[in-house]
């Protein structure tokens, strides 16, 4: 995914994100990707991918278990 650098990169990513999920490449219950897999597949940094992650906490799509990880909801 090619990014728009005149738009912060954090609701990109996360609009991509939902979009692989809606498109089934996670099922609920699958472990989701963490923030460093995320950082390094978008060349992004750490700080983005966490903020790209909390939007999808945030709209019920993730949910967080520490230590575990995200996992799909």
């Amino acid at each position: 995914m090619d990014l728009d650098r005149s738009v912060p990169f954090a609701p990109q990513v996360a609009a991509d994100l939902r979009r692989r999920l809606d498109a089934g490449e996670w099922q609920r219950g699958d472990k989701f990707l963490g923030t460093v897999a995320i950082s390094a597949e978008y060349d992004i940094s750490q700080s983005t991918a966490v903020r790209a992650v909390a939007v999808l906490v945030a709209e019920g799509r993730l949910r967080k278990e520490i230590p575990r990880g995200f996992f799909v909801v």
